[in-house]
């Protein structure tokens, strides 16, 4: 560095670090002094200006040795440690004497006040006479006319002064290295001085302490000596691009490179988000500068692990097809090994994330976020028309881990994030500059982000700039979506519009089963639940009254088939009829091809004899029967049967006695009752215990559950312990209807004796023990008191006892059942009956007749003997049911 005219810094070379520096102080002339600014806090002082020639004579000095070696001699050192001395160019004191040159160029005055006999005295003095003889420098005519240059200067309002010049590249000296990002520069021909921040990155800077030291951040010094090695008191070019907060920001240029871009490469700084946007000269070169330093481990990336550093390569990228979008950011992609996988997009999020944990947390049921989320259903949509059944390249940025659950944090699984292009469009980037989603701001040392972070950033600045979706002053688009799967009375008024309309519009939205799909239908924005026509296809498992319900082989292939041929795709449905619980039965057609068909064609389904009075029966027959030929999937064991074993089938089947011991928990008013089967007991008690003694370590927070109809959770029974229920009826928090699913017993309570049911006790992990069970060949007196009689039997009997149970035939509501005592064997229900206490309930089949007939036998008896409801002898009508007239 060149101080002034007669002061200059020089540094050896640096070994290990920044070396030294020393002030050299030229011996035997004057300069004219540089500029001084006021001392802050000392109102007394003044701003000194250049003296005349002084900025001349320093110009001149910092052109020729700036940056060039050179050779010193120590003559004096004072007793403040000032040293004065020779300084020659080159290597050694051969070369040009610097001192000498500035009088010949009139730009010193030789000190003639120093006494003594020195021949170098002697020499600067001739210099200087032949200077002035020639009138150069300073000693030129009019001299002060336009040497006295005014001293450096400020601008008083930076942002205007930045504005002004447009991005244009103006001339700078840099006067001063604060650290490795942040200079001070003189701004020619007009002599400003500013401090400039390097755009889009952050060096270790030096923290002042209290006591008013400064303590370097790591890597602080070297990078502070790598920018003053290469920009100090240099000639540069300077882009000044922005000034937030009174700050600006620009990018130095020098003939050699760009500094921003070399401490990046080096390792001696960070790209920071919130000055990368104004970046003029391609914020991707920075990007790949700090990829390229973290890559080699440099300097402050020593210890940086990659996000992805433990996926394989072809984990990182690969191809593969989009089958379903989750939401606005999520998407489920088949592989080519055939395995589906999430993946979630980089970086950014559909708005309403924080609406939609809100909603979850308060249990609105009616709360949709795909229809009730502005734009959510439009950012679905435009994914799914652009992505759905393509091939897309994907690749992984990072892993994001599991968070929640906390308060007001919502719960995420560990999500895969990715870029995923098609055709070369960043499909993230299209979904920010469209306004349908935002750019996630992360913590400057969150290394876990989307590699084409700053795409997305300047894609949202012009979604905001051109005010598109979420950013548009407009009003929010609103979807009103009736939902009528389910509603039978709402289903009935459209069945017949549906039918009129021959072939509908509809987009599959979920698919249940190989042949049960939820259809949105956009002209009648609505949605339905619709069950393939013609065709029996193999069930999944489903949770029913008696407990987990095994799914049938095949029908998770036929789910995924129907998943992969129509999941969000736009199809058209033929609406034939409805059934009793509201679904729409019909044929779905897509791109050509009958699903019906496609699914038997597949031998994934069988073709149903409904199918018979409809256009596409022989296409199925056709299907099933070359299949059936092939003996493929669901036909793998099928057998041609001769006719006469069909005339078989035909004769009654035997009544089969199968008694199993269960455990009589519950009977109702209606003497049905619940009963446990012996050989899970011991699995239901175990999960007990194990439950229990978690709830004694961690308590459940009183009052923290939001009961809702249909869920699953722990209530405290009247006997102060914890027991698995379902919630029948929400009242109010004070009155909540439960049903405790492992005993079949009911109670209204206080939501402070109901908590969330964990994961690990769910009846996934173990089913409802409690089955419903009612007596077979009974029939119940309708008279209040005659049935009191018969509960209080009942219960008297067999309530919290072991006993038999065999299942007769099945009902509306459940299995009917005969129950005899686990030690004499009796029939409970026939005993019932020898005591008047109930009817018979006369069953039709041939196999069940023996045991009616021995009812009716014992109804008789009973009858004679004027037991109970019989004692005013038989008080039915003719047509009474035991005389058959009730099937």
């Amino acid at each position: 560095m060149v101080l002034s005219g007669c002061a200059i810094i020089v540094r050896g070379q640096p070994r290990g670090g920044p070396p030294p520096e020393r002030q050299i102080n030229l011996s035997n002339i004057r300069t004219g002094a540089m500029a001084r600014r006021a001392a802050q806090g000392q109102p007394d002082t003044k701003d000194v200006p250049d003296e005349p020639w002084a900025f001349q004579a320093r110009e001149f000095l910092r052109k020729k040795l700036i940056g060039k070696e050179v050779c010193f001699t120590v003559e004096i050192k004072t007793a403040l440690g000032r040293e004065y001395g020779m300084v020659y160019l080159g290597k050694d004191s051969t070369g040009e004497n610097i001192a000498e040159t500035l009088v010949c160029e009139g730009l010193a005055t030789v000190r003639r006040e120093v006494r003594g006999n020195n021949p170098e005295q002697a020499r600067l003095c001739d210099l200087e006479d032949q200077a002035k003889a020639s009138k150069k420098g300073q000693w030129s005519e009019g001299s002060a006319a336009h040497t006295i240059r005014d001293m450096k200067y400020t601008i008083e309002n930076p942002r205007n002064f930045v504005d002004s010049l447009h991005q244009k590249p103006i001339n700078a000296i840099i006067e001063h290295v604060r650290d490795g990002g942040v200079v001070r520069a003189l701004l020619l021909p007009d002599h400003y001085l500013v401090t400039v921040m390097l755009s889009g990155v952050k060096c270790p800077t030096f923290k002042r302490e209290a006591d008013g030291t400064e303590s370097p951040e790591p890597f602080a010094a070297e990078a502070k000596f790598f920018t003053e090695s290469r920009l100090l008191q240099r000639d540069v070019q300077i882009i000044l691009e922005s000034c937030p907060n009174q700050v600006i920001l620009g990018t130095i240029l020098h003939p050699n490179g760009n500094i921003t871009e070399l401490l990046l490469k080096e390792g001696f700084a960070r790209c920071v988000d919130w000055s990368m946007a104004v970046y003029s000269q391609g914020a991707e070169k920075l990007r790949a500068a700090e990829r390229s330093a973290k890559e080699r481990k440099v300097r402050i990336w020593k210890d940086y692990v990659a996000p992805t550093a433990n996926l394989d390569q072809k984990d990182k990228q690969f191809v593969a097809k989009v089958m379903q979008i989750v939401n606005a950011d999520a998407m489920v992609v088949k592989l080519n090994s055939g395995e589906c996988k999430t993946i979630h997009l980089s970086s950014i999020r559909p708005r309403g994330l924080k609406e939609r944990f809100e909603k979850t947390k308060d249990k609105d049921k009616r709360f949709r976020p795909l229809y009730d989320i502005p734009y959510m259903f439009e950012a679905r949509e435009f994914l799914r028309k652009k992505l759905i059944g393509k091939k897309v390249n994907v690749t992984v940025d990072y892993i994001r881990a599991a968070t929640g659950p906390a308060e007001g944090t919502p719960v995420f699984a560990e999500r895969t994030c990715a870029t995923v292009t098609i055709g070369g469009i960043n499909i993230a980037e299209a979904l920010v500059s469209k306004g349908l989603a935002t750019v996630i701001r992360y913590r400057q040392d969150d290394d876990q982000r989307s590699s084409h972070y700053d795409e997305l950033l300047a894609a949202e600045a012009r979604a905001i700039k051109n005010g598109k979706g979420l950013h548009s002053k407009k009003e929010i688009p609103i979807h009103r979506v009736a939902d009528i799967s389910g509603e039978t009375q709402k289903a009935k008024q459209f069945l017949p519009f549906l039918q009129r309309a021959g072939r509908s519009e509809a987009v599959v939205e979920y698919v249940f089963s190989g042949s049960r799909l939820k259809l949105y239908m956009p002209k009648e924005t609505c949605l339905i639940t619709f069950l393939l026509a013609g065709i029996e296809c193999p069930r999944s498992s489903r949770a029913t009254p008696g407990g987990m319900q095994l799914a049938e082989p095949f029908s998770e292939e036929a789910m995924l088939f129907t998943k992969e041929l129509v999941l969000q795709r736009e199809v058209e449905v033929e609406v034939e009829s409805m059934d009793k619980a509201g679904n729409f039965i019909g044929w779905l057609h897509i791109e050509g091809v009958n699903l019906s068909v496609a699914l038997v064609e597949n031998a994934l389904s069988k073709v149903h004899f409904t199918a018979e009075r409809s256009a596409y029966y022989k296409t199925l027959q056709s299907a099933e029967e070359a299949c059936r030929q092939q003996k493929e999937k669901i036909w793998a064991n099928y057998e041609e049967k001769p006719v006469e074993e069909f005339v078989q089938l035909t004769e009654e089947k035997e009544r089969v006695e199968n008694y199993r011991p269960v455990y009589v928990t519950e009977i109702t008013d209606t003497l049905h009752f619940y009963a446990q089967d012996v050989e899970t007991g011991g699995q239901l008690e175990s999960l007990m215990e194990t439950m229990r003694a978690e709830i004694a370590a961690q308590p459940p927070v009183e009052g923290s559950y939001s009961a809702r109809r249909g869920d699953y959770c722990l209530a405290k029974f009247a006997d102060g312990e914890w027991y698995r229920a379902r919630v029948e009826r929400v009242e109010s928090p004070s009155k909540v209807h439960v049903f405790y699913i492992d005993y079949g017993n009911r109670e209204v309570v206080s939501t402070t004796r109901l908590a969330t049911m964990p994961p690990a006790f769910s009846t996934r992990t173990l089913p409802a023990q409690a089955t419903e069970y009612t007596f077979a060949f009974i029939q119940v007196p309708q008279d209040d008191d005659a049935r009191a009689d018969v509960v209080d039997c009942i219960v008297r009997d067999i309530q919290n006892s072991q006993c038999l149970l065999n299942v007769e035939y099945s009902g509306v509501a459940c299995p009917h059942v005969t129950i005899q005592f686990s030690d004499s064997k009796d029939d409970v229900g026939l005993g019932l009956v020898k005591e008047g206490l109930v009817m018979v309930d006369v069953r039709k089949e041939k196999h069940l007749q023996k045991m009616v007939t021995e009812y009716l036998n014992s109804q008789e008896s009973a009858k004679s003997a004027r037991l109970n409801i019989w004692r005013y002898g038989d008080f039915r009508a003719d047509d009474a049911d035991e005389f058959g007239y009730r099937r």
